[in-house]
């Protein structure tokens, strides 16, 4: 305990005989002779990217959300005649059945069930179909920014799929580990083992990778690939480029135009061993040596009180678009149309969903329609 001169006569300027003087207790890699100049670089290291004010940049996965889930058509396009029917059972915790008809959608089977059970730490679900196909996720948080997913699907003539990954989420990076047909039947480590990193450099640019290591077979030799990748976000814009194994480049780009409006332009090019691998056989047999193809698709997505409008066109001559449209309450209506003029084919899709047993309110806040609960899992 150290006291100034000027007091060292004053009364109480030295500690009483009894007193206890607290020493600060230091942990041992502290006090260790190489792991305390680790820790101090460590802490300096942490304090500096604290000053930074960076922020967590998302998941490796959803690099390019903005553009390939919000606006294009991937996730909402269908066929045929579709009919969906969800009750809901519960609130908290969430519990929900769904009854999905289809007629003449190619990829969709006549009938689906599925049903979900969802807390602030746990997701599952499950589905059947009648042809005999089931699946099933079930995510759980398992730490405070972290998440275990895991995912299975059963089909008939086809192999068993099963999926496990695990999100960690930092304050300016994220982590993914996923495994997908991982076994050791064959007294050898076989699937598909994948990990991405995307790490803020600064609050507005965030770079990252991703490794991949497979090996579907014991007999067949193992193989790796990394993949790179960038994301900036700016206000109303993001940007966001992949450059993926054997030469595929992917950039996207989003732009919020209006309060209701959005558009998204991705453009993706191949060349070098993934042009050879798309090629024809008889290309191949010819000495022919593929050309680099690219591929650019844009698409906007217009939200209106009560509907939804998604459209898209891309340089290969397909136009596409969707629309959603709230009629009552708990009841939407869903069109959906696609027309490729290289091969003069067309798709048409009409849906209606509908829902009932549920207190939550039909419309938010600001008036924008609720769509049906598909509840995320936890974050």
């Amino acid at each position: 305990m150290s006291v100034p001169i000027a007091q060292l006569g004053a009364p109480g300027s030295l500690p009483a005989p009894d007193a206890v003087i607290e020493v600060p207790q230091r942990s041992w890699y502290e006090t260790a002779p190489v792991l305390s100049h680790i820790s101090a670089a460590y802490e300096a290291v942490a304090a500096r990217r604290k000053a930074l004010g960076l922020t967590n940049p998302g998941s490796a996965e959803n690099i390019n959300k903005e553009v390939a889930k919000d606006v294009f058509l991937k996730n909402n396009m269908f066929t045929g005649l579709r009919a969906e029917l969800a009750k809901g059972l519960s609130i908290m915790p969430s519990f929900q059945t769904t009854h999905i008809f289809s007629i003449g959608g190619a990829g969709f089977p006549p009938y689906q069930f599925g049903t979900y059970y969802a807390t602030d730490d746990v997701f599952a679900q499950a589905g059947i179909s009648s042809d005999g196909s089931m699946n099933g996720r079930f995510n759980f948080r398992n730490g405070p920014n972290m998440i275990f997913k895991s995912a299975a699907q059963a089909a008939p003539g086809q192999p068993f799929m099963m999926q496990l990954e695990q999100d960690v989420a930092g304050p300016d990076f994220s982590l993914n580990f996923k495994a997908l047909y991982p076994s050791i039947l064959d007294n050898t480590l076989t699937g598909v083992f994948v990990g991405s990193m995307l790490q803020s450099v600064t609050p507005k640019l965030s770079l990252g990778l991703e490794t991949m290591w497979s090996k579907m077979a014991a007999a067949q030799p193992a193989d790796a690939a990394v993949s790179y990748m960038g994301r900036y976000v700016s206000g109303d814009w993001i940007a966001s480029a992949q450059i993926q194994p054997q030469g595929i480049l992917q950039a996207s780009f989003w732009r919020k135009v209006a309060e209701r409006v959005e558009a998204g332009v991705e453009c993706q090019i191949t060349a070098g061993a993934a042009a050879m691998r798309n090629a024809s056989p008889e290309m191949l047999m010819m000495g022919a040596i593929p050309a680099t193809e690219g591929v650019t698709t844009l698409g906007a997505r217009y939200e209106f009180k009560t509907s939804m409008y998604r459209a898209q066109v891309d340089s290969t001559g397909k136009v596409a678009c969707t629309l959603d449209r709230r009629v009552l309450p708990n009841v939407m209506l869903q069109f959906a149309g696609e027309i490729d003029h290289a091969t003069t084919a067309c798709k048409v899709g009409v849906g209606i969903q509908v829902e009932y047993g549920g207190e939550e309110p039909p419309f938010g806040e600001d008036g924008t329609p609720l769509e049906l609960k598909q509840i995320s899992p936890p974050v």
